[in-house]
Parts: structure tokens; sequence; C-alpha cells
């Protein structure tokens, strides 16, 4: 499996208290959609799961990853920045 870099990296909102992530890669997001999500897994976190294992596969860019992932966070209310 491959483990695309983002161009950008992406940080989220990890505490009510104010810690956050960054994500640089596509394991790195994946360990966060697995592990740490908050919340509700709905639909876009199930999006930004399969677009993550199909970009570490080759089959999907980081890019397209990236931004199922924002779309997700977004959605969750932990995007800090993208």
């Amino acid at each position: 499996m491959e483990n695309p870099k983002f161009e950008n990296a992406i940080t989220v909102r990890t505490d009510p208290a104010g810690g956050s992530s960054t994500l640089a890669d596509i394991s790195a997001c994946t360990s966060f959609l697995l592990r740490e999500w908050p919340g509700k897994r709905g639909d876009k976190h199930r999006a930004a799961l399969q677009a993550c294992s199909d970009a570490g596969s080759g089959k999907k860019s980081a890019d397209s990853a990236r931004r199922a992932f924002i779309l997700a966070a977004r959605e969750a209310g932990i995007l800090i920045n993208q």
C-alpha cells in the first residue's frame, strides 16, 4: 500500500479544549478516520475512508482522498484548516 503525501496538510480539532492534529498523508487520514473520529460515522465518513483506501492502492489520487476527508471533517465540525 502506498502512502501518498498531500501538497497541503489538513488540520482537525481533536478535543473540545482546542487540541488539534495535522494530517499530511493518506495513512494519517485513514488512522484518524478509524481510531479518532468523533461522533457519528455517516456517509461522508465512509466516502472518505473509501477514498483513502483507493488512494493507498493507487486507484485514486491523494487529492481526491484529501477532498473527501475535508468534506467529512467539515460535516463533523472538526475542520480547522484545509
